[in-house]
């Protein structure tokens, strides 16, 4: 502990030693030294001059000294020791001729002198050109790189809250003399990295390469002489919705939940990027409905895309659609967007340097990673630039973008789909499908980055209900969804953007063609959309469009044949009836969706899509992007410049026709034994929110578990816990609904609890509450909307940073727990022990038991032949109660339409 003596006090034991002082008051010209005196010896000193702005950045030690000056310092360090009689005990000096004493602190555990000289930079947090305030300084460490000479007690994803000044790196070099201390010095900061929390290490480096630290300072004011101007954007005002994004965003993880995020606008960001010369990949800002206030502490090139907002720069009018010169110190101000329209893009030359999180910077804010510590921006961010770019740059970059090449924001838009995966005769009908081509729907105000809500009429449906996928007929077995999909959640269109769902059971029956999907970032609420019905040449043609405006070569010509065959608008490919049949539908023109036998739960159809994704990895054709199982589907996103629709759908076709028999698949797997809190106090909560902000008179309501007795023929819900609680879960998907959140069905059939979703959804689901919807068990990996109906709440299967600490880990660093084919175990836990098993997500204490298993599929078939009686009679008293239900139901309809 720290002790310092009343200056009064020691002010007059120093007059009486011969020793000025200079307490509290200003302090004299010179440099700083430190003395430390240990049972009446010096021990160590330091020149501690390099300060800025009255801060130690750097501490040298011993001080460069004359041996006269040296003789100085100790001789008043000692007779002031002697003089006080305390404990051991640090002096700090300023000048030598005659040493000025400045304050007295006691010390333990001390070092003593190195042999040669040591330099110790400190990074600390705050950064040094924000005004002075006493406010904490907080944020989440997304990347920690520490030198083998640095230390820290912090780790990656902290959330660090301190005061400005408190050490959160320390770097120590030590060589045998002071050329080759600092030469060390200098490398090992800039081998040092702390991204989320503010902090002074671009001025240490800026210090440590300076000329006048260099040449040994003269005074501790010395480095104040330093312009220091912040490779970093100070926010001032941070706008309504405004995040760093980046284009195409984090791929290959939709199979595990991960959405892509990046721009939701992405012409406007590849644009941009374009006309500051920036590398398409580079990190700019999304700016949404207002806009942010922002001071540039560097020079800088920016440009501004998008919707027209009202924005100025240092007072005046700033153009947009070109390179803008902008000096340190200028102040941007783009206030609320204009007409029409909602969002528009920043881009700043050579980028904004945030730390990628799993290949991208780009904000998913639900997830909490990526952008700036995973969120939109706040008052006093600070946003780190690559580096400045002088006026001067301008003149490399591209010309400003005619206004005949820039896109037309309008209140009526009309955006072009290709038809498919599930459209008519099979799940629309075709006046369906005429309706939704013929209708300005208009935006709902409850729309976002995850999905734009459609108000509009009701489908008439081609089918009663979803069966075992649930009672709506908008309810199919899970599969997954391509970006820009126009998603039928029961009734209502959703738009699908880039921080929606990667798995989801409900029907698609058109997509948003990508060359048209910057538009989907553009929708305001109110405004209205008609969708255009497109064919593969004419999305080709309009890709061909945009990479003209982006100075690209256009992409490859389309193929004699990328149409559907047959009655469906979706079916690209099908082979001759049989149980493993393989149907190939479009979806959209950058993914194909391939279905396997018919739409029913069985676990023969997932063991094919098993086997064709693994001859698929086995191969990795180039321009394959991501490869998504769902329950009987396998969806591949490809890049069609790379890997044509035509050529992947012919592959796919060869590599089907190859495929061994199922009889001999054995799968190594684990048992995951997990704790479930039933009927949890937040799914009860989610519950009651729905109720009073959705729909009060749903049949789920206001209890799911009710619903799900009623639903499935039980006697009680005694008899729902007793199934949950029993039953062995097996893993067939990730990512429903993100982030590692399996999509699984009890082995036994006996344990398979039959629900429909939500209609419409939730807005709200605690973070891995466990829902059953179909005949599918959900954790939810985070918060955000649902439809599956609650039985419990979980522990956390994602984990951010760091890794899983069980016995069989998922392995490497990956931050999903699960795998595909696990097997989930639930057993009972009270909502208190929950809460804290949940404090310890990923190691021993998290409650999570993992057993390696195997998933034999002959050992399966003999069980199912054995229970076959048992099965049929729970599944006929199941039917029974199902459509009980669904008459229900159908009599309501009847009586409020009546």
């Amino acid at each position: 502990m720290t002790v310092v003596l009343f200056r009064h006090a020691l002010r007059a034991i120093a007059e009486s030693c011969g020793v000025p002082t200079a307490l509290g008051g200003p302090a004299p010209a010179g440099r700083r030294f430190t003395v430390t005196v240990v049972g009446g010896k010096v021990v160590a000193e330091s020149d501690t001059s390099a300060r800025f702005r009255g801060n130690v950045l750097i501490v040298q030690e011993p001080a460069s000294l004359n041996p006269n000056e040296r003789a100085r310092l100790h001789a008043a360090a000692l007779i002031l020791a002697g003089a006080l009689q305390g404990p051991d005990t640090c002096f700090e000096f300023a000048g030598t001729e005659p040493p000025t004493l400045m304050s007295v602190t006691t010390v333990a555990g001390v070092q003593g002198s190195p042999t040669g000289v040591r330099f110790t930079a400190t990074i600390a947090a705050g950064e040094p050109a924000a005004r002075a305030s006493s406010a904490p300084i907080g944020g989440v460490i997304t990347r920690l790189e520490v030198p083998p000479e640095g230390s820290t007690r912090h780790h990656l994803g902290e959330g660090v809250l301190v005061r400005a000044g408190t050490a959160l790196i320390t770097v120590r070099v030590q060589a045998e003399d002071e050329e080759r201390a600092l030469a060390a010095l200098r490398v090992a900061l800039a081998r040092t990295r702390l991204d989320g929390v503010a902090n002074n290490l671009q001025l240490l480096r800026q210090c440590a390469a300076d000329a006048s630290f260099s040449a040994g300072l003269g005074s501790a004011r010395d480095l104040d002489a330093i312009r220091y101007d912040p490779l970093a954007i100070e926010v001032i005002q941070p706008g309504m919705q405004t995040s760093v994004q980046d284009w195409q965003g984090r791929l290959g993880y939709w199979q595990v939940g991960v959405p892509p995020s990046g721009a939701m606008d992405d012409l406007a960001l590849r644009l941009a990027n374009r006309l500051v010369g920036n590398e398409a990949q580079a990190a700019g800002l999304e700016i949404t409905l207002n806009g942010p206030t922002l001071r540039f502490h560097t020079a800088s090139i920016i440009c501004l895309t998008g919707a027209p907002f009202q924005a100025t720069l240092d007072g005046q009018p700033c153009p947009w659609w070109r390179a803008v010169a902008v000096g340190a110190g200028a102040v941007l101000s783009i206030g609320p967007a204009l007409k029409h329209g909602l969002r528009a893009v920043l881009a700043v030359r050579h980028g904004i340097d945030v730390p990628p999180y799993l290949g991208s910077r780009a904000t998913f804010e639900l997830g909490g990673f990526g952008g700036l510590q995973g969120r939109t921006l706040r008052a006093g961010d600070w946003l780190p630039l690559v580096r400045a770019s002088p006026a001067t740059d301008v003149a490399a970059c591209p010309p400003p973008l005619p206004v005949a090449d820039r896109p037309v924001y309008e209140a009526a838009w009309q955006i072009g789909v290709l038809e498919g995966p599930h459209a008519a005769p099979e799940f629309f009908t075709a006046a369906d499908m005429a309706v939704l081509y013929a209708t300005a729907w208009e935006v709902h105000h409850n729309s976002n980055r995850t999905g734009v809500r459609l108000i509009g009429p009701k489908p008439t449906w081609a089918r009663r209900d979803g069966g075992e996928a649930g009672l709506h007929p908008s309810n199919i077995h899970d599969n997954a969804y391509a970006v820009g999909a126009i998603d039928f959640t029961g009734d209502m269109p959703i738009l699908l953007g880039p921080d929606g769902p990667s798995l989801g059971g409900f029907v698609c029956p058109a997509v948003v063609v990508s060359a048209e999907r910057w538009k989907l970032g553009q929708l305001r609420p109110g405004s209205t959309v008609r969708f255009v019905r497109m064919t593969s040449r004419d999305a080709l043609r309009r890709q061909s469009d945009v990479a003209r405006i982006l100075g690209q070569t256009p992409p490859l010509g389309a193929p004699e044949r990328q149409d559907p065959v047959g009655s469906s608008g979706a079916t690209l490919h099908q082979n001759a009836p049989g149980p493993l049949r393989l149907t190939v539908r479009r979806s959209g023109d950058r993914y194909l969706l391939l279905e396997y036998g018919e739409a029913q739960l069985d676990l023969a159809l997932r063991l094919r899509v098993h086997q064709l994704m693994a001859e698929l990895e086995r191969l990795r054709p180039e321009g394959i992007i991501d490869l998504t199982p769902g329950i009987r589907s396998l969806q591949i996103h490809h890049e069609p410049s790379i890997l044509p629709q035509e050529q992947l759908l012919q592959l796919v076709i060869r590599l089907d026709a190859a495929l061994p028999a199922i009889d001999q698949v054995a799968i190594q797997a684990r048992t995951v034994h997990m704790p479930l809190s039933w009927d949890d106090p937040a799914t009860q909560l989610a519950t009651e929110r729905y109720m009073r902000t959705v729909r009060a008179d749903a049949p789920w309501c206001p209890s799911n578990l009710e619903f799900i007795r009623r639903i499935n023929g039980l006697t009680s819900i005694d008899q729902v816990r007793d199934i949950v609680f029993g039953a062995e879960y097996l893993v067939m998907g990730l990512g429903d609904v993100y982030l590692g959140a399996p999509v699984a069905t009890p082995l036994d059939p006996r344990h398979r609890l039959i629900t429909t979703k939500y209609n419409p959804a939730r807005t709200w689901t605690p973070q891995n509450a466990v829902g059953i919807g179909g005949a599918y068990l959900c954790v939810y990996g985070m918060e955000g909307p649902g439809g599956y109906q609650f039985v419990g709440r979980t522990v956390q299967v994602w984990k951010t940073w760091g890794d899983w600490q069980h016995p069989a880990p998922a392995g490497g660093s990956k931050p999903w727990l699960l795998r595909f084919f696990d097997r989930i175990r639930f057993y009972p836990v009270s909502s208190a022990e929950l809460l804290r098993l949940r404090e310890d997500p990923a190691g021993e204490g998290s409650g999570i038991r993992v057993e390696p298993s195997v998933f034999d599929w002959r050992s399966y078939q003999r069980f199912l032949a054995d229970e076959a009686g048992s099965i049929s009679a729970f599944r006929a008293t199941q039917r029974v109660a199902f459509d009980a239900e669904r008459a229900r139901w159908e009599a309501q309809a009847r009586t409020a339409n009546s």
